[in-house]
């Protein structure tokens, strides 16, 4: 960023070549219904999308809705979502909110995030793409991989993402949080890794990244 570039110049020109890149954002993780989408990025915490997308189609088809999942059995959940990783931890998070959706919610995901946050294995990060995705409340997830990109591009200095979450509302507007966070992601996979990466390259860094970032 040049001297004669203001902050907001500079985040209006990113904004501007996301939107150019990737003006339609689907949802990485194949679901049907804010319940479903609940359970794959439960899944995807330590773990891809496009594995998360594999084991799915068999984990629904054992039960896709909460309150055929409450009855399922543990070892049967483990056993299919295992290729995910953290599947004791996860299979246990899966049949304890789908309970908790049960009695408490009439089988209904709650559409707040502190709602959300109290469901077993259902973090911050979680919450905020649920109430994005499924009910477009305005959000903004960050995860270590926009964490990453928000840093190199010099936007933030925070040393977690709880800060550079605080950063990335306070710089970008209300209305496009839903949409820029998607777009940021699919930046990162295909312009900006955190491996091999040719700062020379990238369409952002090239302009406003940071040296042997």
């Amino acid at each position: 960023m040049t001297s004669k570039t203001s902050k907001a110049e500079k985040v209006q020109d990113i904004i501007n070549i996301l939107e150019k890149l990737y003006p339609v954002t689907p949802i990485p993780l194949d679901h049907k219904d804010p319940y479903t989408l609940l359970v794959a990025v439960l899944l995807s915490a330590q773990c891809k999308d496009e594995r998360v997308n594999k084991v799915t189609p068999a984990l629904f088809e054992l039960a896709d809705n909460p309150f055929d999942m409450a009855k399922r059995k543990v070892e049967d959940i483990k056993a299919i979502i295992r290729p995910c990783g953290l599947s004791p931890r996860k299979s246990q998070a899966i049949s304890g909110l789908s309970k908790i959706l049960v009695e408490k919610y009439n089988g209904a995901v709650p559409n707040d995030m502190e709602a959300l946050e109290e469901l077993p294995g259902v973090g911050h990060k979680t919450a905020s793409v649920v109430v994005a995705q499924a009910f477009g409340v305005p959000a903004f997830p960050v995860d270590t991989h926009i964490h990453r990109l928000i840093y190199r591009w010099k936007l933030s200095t925070g040393k977690n993402v709880v800060q550079t979450e605080k950063d990335c509302k306070r710089l970008f507007p209300k209305e496009i949080w839903n949409k820029l966070h998607l777009q940021i992601i699919f930046f990162g996979r295909e312009y900006c890794p955190a491996r091999g990466h040719d700062p020379k390259q990238c369409p952002i860094c090239s302009k406003y990244g940071r040296v042997n970032m």
